[in-house]
Formats: structure tokens, C-alpha cells, sequence
């Protein structure tokens, strides 16, 4: 089994790509997967510490104007589409499969040329133009949310799989996640979170809600800053005179590595509606209260909020409109509404693939199976 993996920009095309070599070679220990990245994105720095053969191509997203810059994106695409082609015909896989990112179309169409079949995983609800382009003639396309599937032609070659959630995140118990920050198990637990790199409208609006929500010593709260805004925000704090050492039902933090011990911990939670996090909290069947980024390509991560709120999974609040004020309602909203919570709880998790993993694990491996009989059958 011969596997090409492509995927990149951010954490959110690599790590699903990452746990899907690491399931493969865990139950295929002859299985040779191979890495295709770009010498600019996280992958660079991510790959080759997990010990997977990483290869890099030139690749770039087109500008939407017709100015010097995009003959330029032109230019390094067409030398990337050649460098994959390169790559494909050396390596010779079964399947190649693309998680997201720019990388993904010289490498998908190079293995599409060369009769290799492909597969691609589409993270968001309303999919990227790369994904839109590669489905046309990917064999196999996994989606992860249902309300993505009408964006597609092919509706047959369509997998609903969801994204794979590190197996810690639904391992880890309760209590011992309580424990990990000294919290009761008799109160009420909030977990506000703006990804690794942090929210600053949402640290902001926080801040401004905390002389509220300080009234409500049964409410335990993870506020996690992001580690750019972290000194901005307990500074913020301290201007408003609120010292955090006074409140341990509080705890800031900059970044947790160990996140699953906040998801096991909270009982509800606050944050952007990236695909990941959007995938752990389901997964764990956890209400939210969502702030889309606006920023994000094609207003993606507002799509990916209203597939939640469609299911009355999370409750949205553009962040056009959020303010200390809306933010402090919408979380005292759920907190003293325990029966709401325990509806949308029961949601979130209906709509979790706690299986994403093993299910597109399968796919591949069903995938290269009906390649290599395919191969045999072409030498006769």
C-alpha cells in the first residue's frame, strides 16, 4: 500500500491528514505514505517531526484580480503542477489523498493525469474553490458536514464522514478533567476558546462581560487567550481592577496543550466555528455559543456556525455584533437555562463522527484495494 498525503497552509488540512497516516501505518505497518507540502505552510515544520517522508512543491492561491501578482501565482503553480507530476511518477501510489490547502491541485490533478486515483476530504460546510475544482474528477469525496454535499457535482462519489478527533479528546473522563483545574464537579463550567492563535474581539468581549459574570461564583470558567492576546487581556483585566487570583472558579490561561482536559471539563463552551474545534466540541457533545471569524476565505466558518445552529447544537453571534453585553447574555442565557443546554448537549453530540477516523480510513483502504485489482487487471 503506496499512499500520497497532501494538505497544508494550516493545522486544520494537516492533522487530519496526520491521523490518517498514523492509523494507516498502525494497521498497515508495510504501508509507505508519502507527504506533499509546500516550503511556506505549517507542514514544513509539522511533517517531518511525525517521521513521514515530506516532499515540497510550489503552490500558491490565484488572486481574484488581474494584476502582476497573480501572472506571478500562475507562474509557481504551473512549476508546482510539474514538480507533482515529478513526485507522482516516482512514488507510484495507490491513491493520493488531499486534506485542503492550495497544495492539494497540482498534486490531486498530477495523480488525476496519471491515472492514479484520488480522494479529497472537504473540512467546511461550504468547501473552498480548490475542493470544488479537485471533486469533479476525485474518486472518492469525504465531507464532513451534510449541508456541504449540494455544493458538489457528484453527489454519488460523496462520503459523509466528519473529521477525525484525536482519540485523547474521547478518552478522557470528567472528573479527571475537573480535577486538572482544581474545579467542583457540582457547578456550571464555561470554556471560551479562540484557537491557538487566540480572538482578540472575543478576549475583548469578555473582558467587558466579566464584571457580570464574576456574580455567578457557581460558574467555572476556562477563558483561554490565544498567546499573542494573553498579556493584553490580564492587563485589560486590571484596568477594570478585577484580579483573577481572587476568583479560583477562573482560569486564564494562554494556550492549553492538553485541550482535552477543557472539553472534558466544560459543560458548555465559546469560540470560532473552525472545522477542528467545531468537530472536537460535537464530538463531545458540547452546546456553543459561536463567533465566526469574519475573515476566513469565503466566509467559511459562518457556514460551519449555521450547520450548528440548524440543529440547534450552538447559538451564533457575528462578530459585527459582539460586545461584552451580547456575549454576557448569550453565556448567562445557557448557564441559568440547564434544560436548554441539555437539548442543545444532546444535538451537538447527534451531529459528532466520533468514527470520522476509522471511516476514512476504511474508504482509503477500500480505495487502494480496488486499485491494486485494477492494476493486475491492466498487466493482463
Amino acid at each position: 500500500m503506496r499512499i500520497i498525503l497532501t494538505g497544508g497552509g494550516t493545522g486544520g488540512h494537516i492533522y487530519p491528514a496526520l491521523a490518517v497516516a498514523e492509523r494507516l501505518q498502525a494497521l498497515h505497518p508495510d504501508c509507505e505514505i508519502l507527504y506533499v507540502g509546500t516550503d511556506r505552510g505549517l507542514e514544513k515544520d509539522i511533517v517531518p517531526k511525525r517521521n513521514l517522508p515530506f516532499r515540497t512543491i510550489h503552490a500558491e492561491g490565484l488572486p481574484r484580480k488581474l494584476t502582476p501578482a497573480l501572472l506571478k501565482a500562475v507562474k509557481k503553480s504551473a512549476d508546482g503542477c510539474l514538480e507533482a507530476r515529478k513526485i507522482v511518477k516516482s512514488f507510484q501510489p495507490d491513491v493520493v489523498i488531499g486534506t485542503g490547502g492550495y497544495v492539494c491541485g497540482p498534486v490531486v490533478l498530477a495523480a488525476k493525469l496519471q491515472g492514479v486515483p484520488t480522494m479529497i476530504h472537504e473540512q467546511n460546510a461550504f468547501p473552498g474553490i480548490t475542493n470544488k475544482l479537485l471533486a469533479r474528477f476525485a474518486n472518492c469525496i469525504m465531507v464532513n458536514f451534510e449541508e456541504s454535499k449540494k455544493y458538489f457535482v457528484h453527489k454519488e462519489r460523496i462520503k459523509v464522514t466528519g473529521l477525525p478527533v484525536r482519540q485523547e479528546v474521547l478518552a478522557v473522563e470528567k472528573n479527571e478533567s475537573l480535577a486538572y483545574f482544581g474545579f467542583s464537579a457540582e457547578k456550571t463550567t464555561l470554556l471560551v476558546s479562540g484557537g491557538s492563535r487566540g480572538a482578540r474581539s472575543l478576549n475583548r468581549a469578555m473582558v467587558d462581560a466579566y464584571p457580570e459574570l464574576l456574580k455567578h461564583p457557581d460558574l467555572q470558567i476556562i477563558h483561554l487567550t490565544g498567546k499573542t492576546d494573553y498579556e493584553d487581556t490580564m492587563t485589560a483585566l486590571q484596568e477594570k481592577g478585577i484580579d483573577i487570583a481572587e476568583h479560583p472558579q477562573v482560569v486564564i490561561k494562554s494556550y492549553l496543550d492538553e485541550m482535552q482536559y477543557g472539553l472534558g471539563a466544560a459543560d458548555f463552551c465559546v469560540g470560532r466555528a473552525g472545522a477542528t474545534f467545531l468537530a472536537e466540541v460535537t464530538a463531545c457533545g458540547l452546546p456553543c455559543i459561536l463567533i465566526p471569524y469574519p475573515y476566513a476565505a469565503e466566509n467559511h466558518q459562518e457556514y460551519n456556525a449555521k450547520a450548528l445552529v440548524e440543529q440547534n447544537a450552538a447559538s451564533m453571534i457575528l462578530d459585527k455584533d459582539l460586545t461584552g453585553s451580547t456575549l454576557c447574555r448569550a453565556v448567562l442565557s445557557l448557564y441559568q437555562n440547564s434544560e436548554n443546554r441539555k437539548q442543545m448537549a444532546a444535538q451537538s453530540f447527534t451531529m459528532g463522527k466520533r468514527d470520522a477516523l476509522a471511516q476514512i480510513v476504511g474508504l482509503v483502504e477500500q480505495q487502494c484495494a480496488e486499485s491494486c485489482v485494477s492494476s493486475v487487471q491492466q498487466k493482463r
